[in-house]
């Protein structure tokens, strides 16, 4: 077949998906707005293109998204119009319609099978919005902005064939009939390359040499954010350290707004957690929380593998691939309670649960387990036996996947 992948930010969710289909014998093309080109050495070959505009100055607020996703879709649309007018013509399309690329695919290659990667769908109850007292909507348009929000996915249940989403819970965001459409197949944890390691050394800021030895304590989100619960973590921060005198806190995660809203003043989220529990914790203690910022992939599975305990929090939403790889690594985890995380941790089986909001139960779970080595090699040797079993790339997810896009045809 000839296949057609297309993502803003090509590989990411595809990036064990794409070569294995190339592995197969299918020719492989990827429509992408990364700067990659041309033949890869994963046998995919990379078609970037670039946007013809930007977002209109003072454009409705409530269409800003919208806007956004109709020139990313256009430019998209251009891309194929070319490919279409050298001779390129795809049997199936399998693409992350999030941003709107596929949006008008089928206008070029309307007897093309579409499938889409079904990440999220926007609920104004039930998810995210509104999970958090402490940043209500600015006004009570948020159901009008959501409906906007969500035509981009409307407008693909039109047209796609078949969909595809990482868990049982984000599958179950987006409403019936297309629901039924929608094959549950996570994008798969490497779990060989993920995996426990006794012997493993880290090294902060070239003096610093950490291994299994010593009480660490990780968290990570891609930018420090509430989303992903870091005012939550920084809010037991004080506590913990106070608790537990030898424990070293690492922090990995960028700097940018994230999933959420930026803060109203400008200023970083990790900025303004940070000082707020500053005040709480003595110079000697807060010089035990190393901030990393955001992390190569070769650094970040040790940072996984050195943890004593590894902290994950979110709002009802997009579950992160880095649950699944701190599980895959062996850690002992403590979780929010929130979903899809209730579908990977299971409380007292393959990680310790607590209340989202609740700072100092999650101060208790943290310290708890720092206490207990038996419990802390219980929790990480059934979480990655869970992930093996579920979410394995190779034995698992993979197969699934290269089934669903070759049912297509």
């Amino acid at each position: 077949m000839n296949i057609l992948f297309v993502h803003q930010r090509f590989p990411t969710q595809f990036a064990f998906l794409a070569p294995a289909l190339a592995r197969r014998g299918h020719e492989v093309v990827a429509l992408t707005l990364q700067k990659l080109e041309g033949p890869q050495a994963d046998g995919v070959d990379v078609v970037p293109y670039g946007l013809s505009r930007i977002s209109t100055p003072n454009i409705h607020p409530w269409l800003n998204s919208f806007e956004s996703m109709t020139i990313r879709g256009d430019a998209c649309f251009r891309a194929a119009l070319k490919l279409k007018a050298e001779g390129y013509t795809p049997d199936v399309i399998v693409a992350h319609p999030g941003w709107g690329e596929s949006m008008f695919l089928k206008e070029v290659w309307p007897d093309a099978k579409l499938g889409i990667y079904c990440e999220f769908y926007w609920r104004v109850q039930g998810a995210d919005i509104g999970f958090d007292p402490e940043f209500p909507a600015a006004d009570d348009s948020a159901g009008c902005q959501v409906k906007l929000k969500n035509l981009n996915n409307q407008l693909h249940f039109d047209i796609a064939d078949v969909g595809i989403a990482p868990t049982h819970w984000q599958a179950s965001t987006f409403p019936e009939p297309f629901r039924g459409k929608i094959a549950v197949i996570h994008d798969g944890i490497d779990t060989e390359f993920v995996k426990p390691n006794p012997g493993v050394k880290l090294t902060l800021n070239g003096d610093v040499a950490l291994t299994k030895g010593d009480e660490i304590i990780t968290f990570v989100n891609r930018n420090l954010e509430p989303y992903r619960g870091y005012h939550i973590f920084m809010r037991a921060l004080p506590e913990i350290l106070r608790r537990r005198p030898n424990a070293k806190v690492l922090i990995a995660g960028g700097d940018g707004a994230g999933n959420g809203p930026p803060p109203a003043d400008g200023r970083q989220w990790k900025n303004i957690f940070a000082e707020e529990v500053r005040p709480l914790v003595s110079d000697q203690d807060w010089s035990r929380v190393h901030f990393l910022g955001n992390i190569p992939y070769e650094h970040f599975v040790p940072f996984l593998q050195i943890s004593t305990v590894h902290v994950y929090l979110t709002y009802p939403f997009v579950l992160s691939w880095s649950l699944l790889e701190a599980m895959s690594a062996g850690c002992a985890i403590v979780a929010s309670d929130t979903q899809p995380l209730r579908e990977a941790i299971r409380h007292g089986e393959t990680g310790r649960l607590v209340e989202f909001f609740d700072a100092a139960g999650l101060c208790d779970e943290v310290c708890s387990l720092l206490d207990d080595a038996a419990a802390r090699a219980s929790l990480g040797a059934n979480a990655r036996a869970f992930v093996k079993a579920h979410y394995d790339l190779q034995t698992v997810c993979l197969p699934r996947q290269l089934k669903w896009v070759e049912d297509m045809f």
